[in-house]
């Protein structure tokens, strides 16, 4: 093959774009231009032209002379990722088998992906000047704004800020602007602060103590901690103390959470305790937003980063800790694209850098509790609340022998009206939302299908439409069965709004605080609804685990399950997981301060073993019931795990790709010895086979050896990327999933 070099100076640029190709691209540089790796690059692609990552400068191209192409221009004077990030980033790459372009630039914001400028808007702020203060003996006249301005700016000791005006006069920009054209202000560049005010805390118990001890122990070198807590122990306080220790050394700290419904309450609880400069990092920022606070984070501007989990990629100019919250939770494995776990790759990131990471969890995933088992990480313990309040107490309501209304068994019902009674909140958990998941024809049995799903739609009666929850697709309600021609349609089972209705008429005079992703919609409408469940403006909260997951409430004292069966007979592997950890988050909610709590579960298998562990607090007797049936039935963490997924318009075409790609995989077993332990599964439909009008299939590949796995995968890929058939079919291959469907 040609080639193109140069002794000197390097004449190449090799280019990560953001496209599904797994290669680089190379480039000639222009003329007198010399970027470094990290810097985006301008280039021609194809008939575009594309914003793309320099990843290295080379003497020498595989690719003929006459078919380079010339860079354009270099968009940045400095790396925007710098060398350890790349690496990291590269290693992702690699790890799931991803095109490293399409990994590259997940890393950036959308603006910088875009090719505007790595820039952070001058922050500013008044001082008054002596012409203002004899403004101001003159009095407000008719200018008032102007003088309460004045007033406020005169006051102060330090600067103020727009953002002090902005929360106390809504006129206060214009206002401003004519203090300063008169002079009576003056306006000037807000430097950031650089010291750092810690506010005292609580105590810590002795258990936090001594995780605290541990963590700050292994300062400057990488250590895992699980720091495992039940329920209300204190784990958070153990979080900001080890930030503390960060921070005093001047270096930051990145803390992820699972969902950005509890971002909001985590924040205030770290604005409380740190001065220093906090970025919060979540999709529900602007594109300009995100940019602002990712530089920030870049520049070493921000002490404190919190985020969620494509958090994981920011960079940061002086790592300290890494910290994930609610280290079990689904949420944080990206579901199509790049299908990262950002919990794996925080403990990646935080090893490369040398620095602690910290997972907390009361109810850790069993991969992470099997590896503290072993000694790859350090258990730290938490036996007991903060607050010294006791565990609540569980209790199984057996629903096949108690008379039932609208869902809710009699024991509830009179629970919840005693509570009321006494002043109290409760929570009645359910984690489906609409009013019911199902609609039937009581004379044929036929029931309301997704057109474009294999699902049942789910009956909204606040919208007064049929919603599928696969793929959004709405209907109204049918007039009559289109079956049989009957009026007889009925709703079957409960739903939160369901559950919210029933609730009205049981417990009358009690206000209703219902939460789940119907009703928090909108900005700003979680945060209001937690505002006043937290001011005591709501005596019955119902929702799904956004309820669940990480929020104090002081005054709940009652915890309703409504349904927990759905998880007892579920075909997903991890179902006894997520079911103790469900029940165990949401009956944490329970009896947080000084007085008791207790959890009412309701069931129609009150004998099943799994739910033992929930009525004791045992996670002990869980994870050694849970990791025996993971060894006998060969999953994780005794198995690592890859599945290839196929989707196509036509319901044969993605088993027969899949099919093809199974004997692919034979042959590269056939072909190379060291990896014979590797296991090829049958390729069937999905669970759900039709979504969103594609028919799904899948393939599972297990090993017991990671690495062998892994290098398997790197030879089958190649296959597949080569395969006629995978031009008709969308596929994904996804390392380490975390269900089966």
């Amino acid at each position: 093959m040609a080639s193109v070099s140069s002794e000197s100076s390097p004449q190449i640029v090799r280019v990560a774009l953001p496209v599904p190709l797994r290669r680089l691209f190379d480039y000639t540089l222009p003329e007198g231009t010399t970027p470094r790796p990290g810097c985006r690059i301008k280039v021609p692609f194809g008939r575009r032209t594309m914003t793309g990552l320099v990843v290295s400068l080379e003497n020498r191209s595989d690719i003929s002379p006459d078919k380079l192409k010339t860079a354009i221009e270099c968009l940045d004077t400095e790396p925007l990722i710098e060398t350890g990030l790349m690496k990291f980033l590269s290693w992702i790459a690699d790890y799931y088998l991803h095109p490293p372009g399409e990994v590259l630039f997940a890393a950036l914001p959308v603006k910088l992906r875009q090719g505007h400028p790595a820039i952070l808007p001058v922050e500013t702020a008044w001082q008054i000047t002596d012409a203002g203060r004899e403004k101001l003996l003159l009095g407000p006249g008719r200018a008032k704004v102007q003088h309460a301005v004045l007033s406020t700016i005169a006051e102060a000791d330090v600067p103020v800020t727009p953002a002090v005006l902005k929360a106390q006069f809504p006129g206060w920009r214009a206002a401003a602007n004519a203090l300063l054209r008169d002079a009576m202000i003056i306006e000037q560049e807000l430097q950031p602060a650089k010291a750092v005010t810690i506010a005292n805390g609580p105590d810590p118990t002795r258990d936090q103590q001594n995780a605290i001890d541990s963590i700050n122990a292994s300062k400057g070198r990488y250590c895992c901690f699980l720091l495992h807590g039940i329920t209300g122990s204190g784990k958070t306080e153990v979080y900001l103390r080890s930030i503390e220790t960060v921070l005093l050394d001047d270096r930051q700290a990145l803390v992820l959470v699972p969902e950005i419904s509890l971002t909001p309450q985590l924040v205030d609880r770290f604005r409380t305790r740190f001065s220093c400069p906090i970025e919060v990092m979540h999709s529900a920022m602007t594109d300009t937003q995100r940019m602002h606070a990712w530089e920030r984070s870049r520049r070493g501007l921000a002490s404190i980063i919190i985020g969620t989990r494509s958090a994981v990629f920011t960079p940061m100019q002086k790592p300290g800790i890494i910290i994930v919250d609610e280290e079990h939770d689904t949420s944080f494995k990206q579901q199509d694209g790049l299908r990262y776990h950002a919990r794996d790759l925080a403990i990646k990131r935080a090893s490369d850098a040398g620095i602690p990471v910290v997972l907390g969890s009361a109810t850790p995933s069993l991969e992470s509790y099997a590896n503290a088992a072993s000694g790859r990480y350090k258990l730290l313990s938490l036996t007991e609340r903060a607050t010294r309040a006791s565990m609540p107490a569980v209790h199984i309501l057996d629903m096949h022998k108690l008379p039932v209304d609208n869902g809710i068994s009699m024991p509830l019902r009179d629970a919840l009206r005693e509570n009321f009674q006494r002043g109290n909140q409760s929570l009645l958990f359910l984690n489906r939302r609409g009013f019911a998941p199902a609609v039937c024809c009581t004379e044929c049995t036929w029931l309301a299908h997704c057109i474009r799903c294999d699902a049942k739609l789910t009956w909204h009666r606040n919208q007064a439409r049929l919603r599928c929850h696969h793929c959004g697709h709405e209907a109204r309600w049918p007039e009559q069965c289109p079956d049989c021609g009957a009026m007889s349609l009925v709703t079957v089972g409960q739903g939160t709004e369901h559950i919210e209705e029933a609730i009205r008429k049981l417990v009358p005079d009690a206000r209703i605080e219902r939460i789940d992703r119907d009703t928090t919609r909108r900005k700003g409408e979680l945060e209001d609804r937690l505002d006043r469940i937290h001011c005591g403006e709501a005596d019955i909260l119902v929702g799904t685990q956004m309820l669940s997951k990480g929020h104090d409430f002081p005054n709940v004292t009652l915890v309703g399950v409504i349904d927990t069966d759905q998880l007892l007979f579920s075909s997903d592997f991890r179902a006894s997981e997520r079911l103790f950890q469900l029940v165990t988050q949401v009956a944490g909610r329970a009896g947080r301060a000084e007085k008791p709590g207790t959890v009412l579960i309701q069931s129609r298998y009150p004998d099943s073993p799994w739910l033992r562990p929930c009525i004791d607090h045992d996670f002990e007797a869980f994870a050694r019931m849970a990791l025996g049936e993971r060894m006998a039935t060969d999953y994780p963490p005794y198995q690592h795990l890859a599945l290839l997924r196929a989707e196509a318009p036509h319901q044969n075409a993605a088993l027969e790709f899949l099919n093809t790609m199974h004997r692919a995989a034979m042959h590269v077993l056939d072909t190379h010895d060291t990896i014979s332990d590797v296991a090829i599964m049958d390729p069937l439909p999905s669970v759900m086979e039709k979504r969103a009008g594609r028919y799904r299939a899948q393939l599972l590949t297990q090993s017991p050896s990671r690495s062998k796995l892994h290098m398997f995968l790197h030879y089958w890929v190649e296959a597949i990327e080569t395969s006629r058939l995978s031009r008709n079919v969308r596929w994904s291959l996804d390392v380490d999933p975390v269900d089966l469907f």
